[in-house]
């Protein structure tokens, strides 16, 4: 852990106890010090867990907080997120899939971080050409598949259900069907683009 973080009166492993004051400031109670959203942006970075609480009001504000950080770093041109991965977010506010979201999310980024330092290895070995595509591929084909079972799941006629001829399918599940064939055509058109660089760089 990071020196800046340690503190005294705190058990290993939990998290660092962040409050967040009414003029914005931020107080690191581990080090009884104030810190600023980069320095939790580099906690983040380093594996150190914190969790942020509104002196006030002693209501928990993490998600609020990290979503701050994350505007910090977009607007210091750091674009992690593309725009069109922001609109689909916001479609799905009020979506009938809404709940399903963060879950299938978390899940792709733990896979992604879980295998980044592979990633990394292929994008060294790979340096000069067109690098890493092949894998960015495989990964949005292999996430697409979990997307499909997962929704498979959560389909309220059960995963082997199938229409009959000539019935029609109820009207949210008509809905759902046509934001997986968005999802699909994108990933389809996504993988041409793929196709299109890698012949490029051979």
């Amino acid at each position: 852990m990071s020196e800046k973080s340690k503190g005294r009166g705190r058990a290993e492993g939990e998290p660092v106890v962040i409050k967040k004051y009414a003029n914005r400031r931020l107080y690191n109670t581990a080090t009884s010090s104030y810190v600023t959203l980069d320095f939790l942006a580099e906690m983040v970075k380093e594996g150190e867990d914190f969790v942020v609480f509104d002196a006030k009001s002693g209501e928990e504000i993490t998600r609020s907080v990290l979503t701050q950080i994350i505007f910090e770093e977009e607007s210091k041109g750091q674009n992690l997120l593309p725009i069109q991965f922001l609109r689909q977010l916001i479609k799905f506010y009020g979506d009938s899939l809404q709940s399903f979201v963060p879950s299938y999310l978390e899940m792709s980024m733990d896979a992604f971080s879980r295998n980044q330092e592979e990633m990394r290895g292929r994008m060294r070995d790979a340096f000069g050409g067109a690098p890493g595509y092949m894998m960015f591929e495989e990964s949005v084909r292999k996430n697409m598949e979990l997307y499909e079972q997962a929704m498979k799941m959560f389909s309220p006629l059960g995963p082997s259900y199938t229409p009959q001829r000539g019935a029609s399918a109820p009207k949210k599940e008509a809905e759902s069907d046509d934001d997986i064939n968005a999802l699909k055509n994108q990933v389809a058109a996504l993988q041409r683009k793929l196709d299109n660089l890698e012949g490029g760089g051979e």
